[in-house]
């Protein structure tokens, strides 16, 4: 009896899913997946799925074809906002990320090789920084091919925690709801420093710790306004040591354009201190 209702409620939340899946058509060849993530036509892919020209396609469950609208785009998270017009959309639930234990059990739905509302399961393999990326991913030990991008990866209570983009040595990487969340809320104003960074190792208060070395300064940026140059190593923020290489990119995250930030540096073995004043991303480079 037991495994009969969790069976019946894994098959209602599977549902409950797959209404909220679309097929995005995107380019000329191969199709991806997405997740209305709200009722009135707000649509979150993989920038990778949807082609900086032409005509964007949404084919929602129920079998309308809607065309859609770019609002909103991040290449370097892979992750764009699409908008259809039409209201009362089965949107999906929205879970939080950060809650995410390993060896939880999950759920990806989407339209691999153009089969629509396809599913499959798996568990949580790691959550946080890569070996090749400082930005977080949701790892999971989960079978996706070829147009799963795009779509969601869900928790056991059907909440969308994660938007699946990429297969990685047979292993499931996705962009956190939290991302996408801020994603959403921030853009097109995301505050950056303007420099190019490399982890280095430096002694902070007699102590060892991370650094960041500023290997380039870009013109106009918060970081030239604030006088940084080539070869000044960052160290921390207002006072607190770097422990990660990637806390300052979390910081930058979850601050707004406008803010102050004040940035300890290290310039020719001198402990210095500059005050930096975040301002919007003047372009897509790879850059904090």
């Amino acid at each position: 009896m037991i495994w009969a209702n969790l069976a019946a409620e894994l098959t209602e939340i599977t549902e409950e899913l797959r209404r909220s899946n679309v097929q995005v058509r995107g380019r000329k060849r191969g199709v991806g997946s997405g997740v209305i993530w709200s009722s009135d036509g707000v649509i979150i892919t993989n920038d990778h799925v949807v082609s900086r020209r032409g005509n964007t396609e949404v084919e929602l469950a129920d079998g309308r074809v809607l065309m859609a609208t770019i609002t909103a785009r991040n290449s370097q998270r892979d992750l764009v906002a699409l908008k259809v017009d039409a209201t009362d959309l089965p949107a999906a639930q929205i879970g939080d990320s950060e809650n995410l234990r390993v060896g939880e059990l999950v759920l990806a739905v989407g339209n691999p090789l153009g089969l629509m509302g396809a599913v499959t399961t798996g568990i949580i393999h790691s959550v946080g920084t890569t070996e090749f990326s400082r930005r977080n991913w949701i790892q999971a030990d989960i079978k996706l091919a070829p147009g799963n991008s795009g779509g969601p990866l869900a928790n056991v209570q059907g909440q969308v925690i994660g938007i699946n983009t990429m297969i990685v040595n047979g292993r499931g990487f996705a962009v956190p709801s939290n991302v996408v969340q801020q994603f959403l809320s921030n853009y097109p104003a995301r505050p950056y420093l303007g420099v190019t960074l490399q982890p280095v190792l430096v002694a902070f208060n007699s102590r060892p710790g991370f650094g960041l070395l500023i290997t380039e300064v870009v013109a106009g940026s918060p970081a030239e306004v604030a006088k940084l140059q080539v070869g000044d190593v960052l160290t921390g923020v207002r006072g607190i040591p770097f422990h990660k290489p990637n806390e300052l990119f979390r910081i930058l995250e979850n601050s707004h354009v406008g803010d102050g930030l004040t940035l300890n540096f290290q310039r020719d073995h001198r402990q210095m201190v500059a005050d930096v004043v975040l301002c919007s991303r003047v372009s897509s480079a790879e850059a904090a």
